[in-house]
């Protein structure tokens, strides 16, 4: 096949998960076409059977604001037209699919090709429910040819706030099982990270208020009080500066260090013993598939996603949103008991090998991909 994928370039789990999608159906013969105004992150270096894009965005005194929407419809119809695509999968609703109907339209048809939008999160659970595009986002999801999301939390969000009316497929996101394991811990900075052998906590996230960083550091205070821990912060955000100054104000700012966005997130988990990822709302939690992945126990909130990927009392704990004595103790118990700690471990490493690794997890994508180009698709069935 001959796939476009439309994507943000940048750290967020919808550019993640689209860049190693492509690298690995590009690795199984199909021809991939990445369109973006950037570069992904992930696709750095040379693959066979994978092209780029760039969507060049002019500037006119006239507009206050670039119609990056039409630039981006312009360079897929160009990019359709030219390399025959058989499919144009983009990834969050605006305005991705907003763009690809308009390329869609412009074809006609002379070219025609199927359009697939899979739903990440935000695009409906925060951007989708502002009145100024919650009927855009509506009508683009409408129009696709095939429509997926990540979760059935995000499933149900969709239908609910949207009230669309269009068949959706759940296939959840996937982690590469080969490069986040467990490895020899020479293999990491732990050295670096924990010179005094304390206990590694790690929180990965864009640090935004609903990745709930008050709570990451309310809980790695009261940890630090009975063991010795140091917090490695993951990422970089609007909320890193506050968090930083609240570490401070509790007295753990010594034992926190942040070390901004990071394109080394397999290393750096291979070197944690826990992941804290508090979210107030995740309609997955990619970062948290990642870290089970490494066998890093997780303490996370019962906020939609996370309730589909830790299995509660086997892998890692769910607290109540804002239970930050919870989560304290929950992360201690883990902390303080080696063999519960191993059996943690050895559950999460097994949960994901059997139910989201990106082989499975390509494979319905691939599937999903055959039935939209024969036309046929099913309303609410799990990939």
């Amino acid at each position: 096949m001959k796939i476009g994928i439309t994507c943000y370039p940048t750290y967020g789990g919808s550019g993640v998960l689209a860049t190693e999608l492509g690298k690995k159906l590009a690795d199984q013969g199909h021809e991939i076409h990445f369109i973006s105004y950037a570069l992904p992150y992930r696709l750095k270096g040379f693959y066979r059977n994978v092209y780029f894009h760039e969507v060049q965005v002019s500037s006119y005194p006239l507009f206050e604001y670039q119609p990056y929407t039409l630039s981006l419809a312009v360079k897929m119809y160009d990019v359709i037209r030219e390399f025959e695509l058989d499919l144009l999968h983009v990834h969050y609703a605006i305005p991705h699919a907003t763009s690809a109907w308009i390329a869609s339209e412009m074809l006609g048809d002379d070219h025609p090709v199927k359009i697939l939008t899979t739903l990440h999160g935000t695009d409906i659970t925060l951007v989708g429910q502002e009145e100024s595009f919650k009927s855009i986002t509506r009508f683009s999801i409408e129009r696709s040819d095939g429509v997926t999301v990540v979760s059935r939390y995000l499933h149900d969000q969709t239908i609910q706030a949207l009230q669309v009316g269009s068949p959706i497929e759940i296939i959840p996101n996937f982690v590469d099982t080969e490069v986040f394991k467990r490895r020899g811990r020479s293999d990491c900075s732990r050295d670096m990270l924990s010179p005094d052998g304390s206990k590694v906590i790690i929180h990965i996230s864009n640090m935004r208020p609903v990745k709930c960083l008050p709570d990451v550091i309310r809980v790695f205070a009261n940890v630090s009080r009975e063991i010795k821990a140091r917090l490695v912060m993951v990422g970089d955000g609007p909320e890193r500066a506050a968090a930083h100054r609240l570490a401070e104000e509790l007295g753990v700012g010594e034992r926190v260090v942040f070390l901004g966005a990071q394109e080394s997130i397999a290393s750096l988990l291979n070197c944690a013993d826990l992941a804290l990822q508090p979210s107030s709302n995740e309609s997955f939690g990619l970062s948290i598939l990642e870290a089970l992945s490494t066998g890093v126990p997780v303490i996370s909130t019962r906020c939609g996603g996370p309730e589909e990927v830790v299995l509660d009392g086997e892998c890692g704990y769910l607290s109540a949103v804002g239970d930050v004595d919870e989560m304290s103790a929950n992360a201690l118990k883990l902390l303080s008991n080696d063999d519960l700690y191993e059996s943690f471990s050895r559950v999460a490493r097994q949960h994901v090998v059997e139910h989201f690794t990106i082989q499975k997890i390509t494979a319905k994508y691939l599937n999903f991909y055959r039935s939209i180009l024969c036309g046929r698709q099913e309303a609410g069935r799990e990939g």
